[in-house]
């Protein structure tokens, strides 16, 4: 009698153990279980750790819960502007509610692949290159709330999106590098004009400075030659000032040109001569005739020569 109740002991012992074996389930820290009997869903959602269902009778499902990074593949289209581009992008998203992303969408992870595509295909249609290239923020923006419309009906939440790379044809890039170029070549010029005019206002003002100071020009004049003759030249400029050559001109062109002049004493004498005494009348003034541009030229060189002669 004993050795029958130890038998059917040990037999309800080991079926058992078979039963718990059969129904025993061990759910993941970053996993959720969700239990279908019988096809349909069956209580609450299990949290991680053991639990048991009913062997043969339930399916336990297990949906992680950890945030899935999701490239999108490169999406070729064009752009408002007309402008042919290639875009790539990454989707992170979670599940946050395991039981709408295992009954309302057959798969979740495919279905948010294909809305980040298309959701991409529209955002290069709406936006203008420069957007791309230098708004990325604002078009992220955009393309996450598009993603995360739908996707939150499927239990599912999009966390962030990210636009990779943008790949523009070689011409365009040739013409985007042209167009910085020309833009640096402006920025530059306006600087140089602008350092031109700085100078010019103060070589103006220098030289009303100097007009009233003449020595400083030939202060100046001297720090020039000084600067240029410190390099170890074989040949030296020396400059001539314009107002010295003005005068040699003048000088030679009264020696050379104009006959003598009769002063006051040759008058007095004429009319003494005659016996009758004349109004003394002062020589008319003739105005100077220019002398030809060689006659000039020709003076100034004989000018230069017998000074270097001396």
């Amino acid at each position: 009698m004993v050795e029958e109740l130890l038998g059917a002991l040990a037999g309800v012992a080991a079926a058992g153990a078979v039963y718990v074996a059969a129904a025993a389930r061990v759910v993941k820290q970053y996993e959720r279980g969700v239990v279908l009997r019988l096809g349909r869903l069956a209580g609450e959602v299990r949290p991680p750790g053991f639990t048991l269902i009913v062997p043969i009778v339930d399916r336990l499902h297990k949906v992680n819960m950890q945030i899935v990074t999701l490239p999108v593949p490169a999406q070729e289209g064009i752009t408002r502007d007309n402008v042919t581009v290639r875009v790539d992008a990454v989707v992170y998203f979670k599940v946050i509610d395991p039981a709408s992303a295992l009954i309302k969408v057959e798969d979740y992870k495919y279905a948010v692949s294909q809305m980040a595509q298309t959701s991409l295909r529209s955002i290069i249609g709406k936006s203008d290159l420069d957007d791309l290239l230098s708004n990325r923020e604002k078009l992220n923006q955009g393309l996450e709330l598009m993603i995360d419309s739908p996707a939150i009906g499927w239990g599912v939440q999009v966390d962030r999106v990210e636009i990779k790379d943008v790949s523009l044809p070689e011409s365009m890039k040739r013409s985007m590098a042209r167009q910085a170029e020309a833009d640096r070549e402006r920025r530059a010029r306006i600087i140089n004009a602008d350092a031109e005019l700085q100078a010019s206002r103060k070589l103006a003002e220098a030289a009303h400075q100097m007009e009233d100071t003449p020595s400083a020009l030939q202060l100046r004049l001297l720090q020039t030659v000084m600067a240029v003759a410190a390099e170890k030249n074989s040949t030296l400029v020396l400059p001539i000032p314009v107002e010295l050559l003005r005068f040699l001109e003048r000088g030679g062109e009264e020696h050379e040109g104009q006959p003598p002049r009769r002063y006051a004493a040759d008058a007095v004498e004429s009319s003494a001569d005659n016996g009758e005494p004349q109004a003394v009348e002062p020589p008319a003034e003739r105005e100077i005739e220019p002398p030809p541009e060689r006659e000039v030229e020709r003076t100034i060189e004989d000018i230069i020569e017998d000074a270097s002669g001396k």
